[in-house]
């Protein structure tokens, strides 16, 4: 069963409740932590982009260093990463992305800006190593993200061996890309694989490409040098050290606020010093300007 994660509170008032699961894993692949239904099955949603960023990197998209992380990341929409995507294309027409036209996520950025665009999407960097690994393989672009294409069926062979489990069902992500469920379980081991990977690499390497600047899986990577973050939609986070912890969060009700402070509570119970990222172990809840409250881990 779904376990109680963490609690809001509001001038002493429990004001919500977030229940779901999170399973930690030793260096060893031993369970450290187990909370809740750590083996029922939940979508990646974007926790799915560094296994996707692999499976590119393995069909000969030439990816390193900050497009190999940007590929593997959810950035902000800044200036630096439409730059770099830009890039990542060639010569493929940009208007070959099939990520859904966005606003970007830094609010400075958007300020200034008069309309949407796919570049923009936090997911493109993702689809632009696909479209670079489809011509590195000569297979069809303008079909990449059907579950049937070459590059999709190497992406969930990818997620299925780094994870060791079968797929059990496939979904459609708000980008439009194919994304597998599997346990939370296997999402673990999943990232204990990939931290033998170049992923890895330059995840931890270029954190302002798998976010950008003031976003949480940047923060926490800048925090715990070593240390790879990325979270996904409805309430789901992974995090793996380099020493090889690996932690998987599903929150049900699909709220992210507390999934950092989940995540690290159970690397520091696995006996993992995450003190340098001490305030993200909690959130404060504001009223009137001050701080009456506080999101907390309770488990």
């Amino acid at each position: 069963m779904p376990a109680l994660l963490a609690e809001v509170t509001r001038s002493g008032f429990v004001e919500s409740l977030h229940h779901g699961s999170v399973v930690g894993l030793l260096p060893s692949g031993a369970v450290g932590v187990s909370v809740g239904s750590i083996e029922d099955p939940v979508l990646p949603r974007s926790c799915m982009k560094p296994f996707q960023a692999l499976a590119c990197l393995s069909a000969g998209a030439p990816l390193a260093g900050p497009s190999l992380a940007i590929a593997a990341g959810s950035h902000t929409g800044e200036d630096r990463h439409v730059e770099l995507v830009l890039q990542m294309l060639g010569e493929v027409p940009v208007e070959s992305l099939r990520c859904p036209p966005s606003w970007p996520e830094d609010e400075e950025t958007r300020q200034r800006l008069t309309e949407p665009s796919r570049v923009r999407m936090n997911c493109s960097g993702k689809h632009a190593a696909m479209l670079a690994a489809c011509v590195a393989q000569q297979w069809p672009a303008e079909t990449y993200l059907e579950p049937s294409h070459p590059l999709q069926q190497q992406v969930m062979r990818t997620f299925e061996e780094l994870s060791g489990e079968s797929v059990v069902h496939t979904a459609i992500d708000g980008c439009g890309a194919p994304v597998y469920a599997l346990s939370l379980h296997g999402l673990a081991r999943a990232m204990q694989g990939l931290l033998r990977t170049p992923v890895a690499d330059a995840m931890r390497g270029f954190p302002e490409y798998v976010g950008g600047t003031g976003h949480v899986n940047t923060v926490i990577m800048q925090q715990l040098p070593g240390v790879v973050a990325k979270g996904g939609a409805e309430g789901v986070l992974v995090l793996a050290t380099a020493a090889g912890h690996a932690v998987a969060v599903k929150v049900l009700d699909g709220n992210p606020r507390a999934t950092t402070a989940i995540g690290l509570t159970a690397l520091a119970a696995m006996g993992f010093d995450v003190s340098p990222a001490k305030e993200s172990l909690s959130a404060p809840v504001s009223g009137g300007g001050q701080v009456v409250g506080a999101v907390r881990v309770v488990f």
